[in-house]
């Protein structure tokens, strides 16, 4: 056994809870999607995460986990892109054929104004690259949260 590190970005997907205190925007978007109620952002909408589809994070795991040579090393587990919460939370609107304009609210305290993921290493040593574009992720996420609530 040997250690090295992924970092996680925003990682979102199916079962995610959104009443956990550890639930991500995106599973809160759902829930207030579905519920036909607008979501409150923190901010302008115009910061940007790097948000990563459940299934590329567990790859990245499952390569990482059988990859030799990566003694100590650090790899970050993210999509490579940058996506606005205005981006995000229009793109399920669309998807949804439903337009609830959002509500903003002061920014918090301490909150990053954007991050994106440099996931250069995990392609060149790992062999990883996301299969899922935001969009493709989004798409089966919602899908679930309908089927699912």
């Amino acid at each position: 056994m040997y250690p090295l590190s992924l970092r996680f970005f925003n990682v979102y997907g199916p079962r995610q809870d959104p009443s956990s205190p550890y639930s991500g925007v995106l599973s809160l978007f759902m829930k207030h999607l579905l519920a036909r109620n607008s979501p409150t952002i923190f901010g302008d909408g115009e910061q940007s995460r790097d948000f990563t589809y459940v299934e590329d994070v567990a790859e990245l795991c499952v390569k990482a986990a059988h990859a030799r040579g990566v003694e100590g090393k650090m790899y970050n587990a993210g999509n490579g892109g940058r996506y606005t919460l205005n981006f995000l939370w229009n793109a399920l609107q669309k998807m949804e054929g439903i337009r609830i304009p959002a509500r903003y609210e002061a920014p918090r305290a301490g909150d990053v104004r954007h991050s994106q993921a440099d996931i250069s290493a995990a392609v060149a040593e790992l062999g990883h690259a996301p299969r899922f574009s935001i969009e493709e992720g989004l798409r089966r996420t919602l899908e679930w949260y309908r089927r699912e609530g």
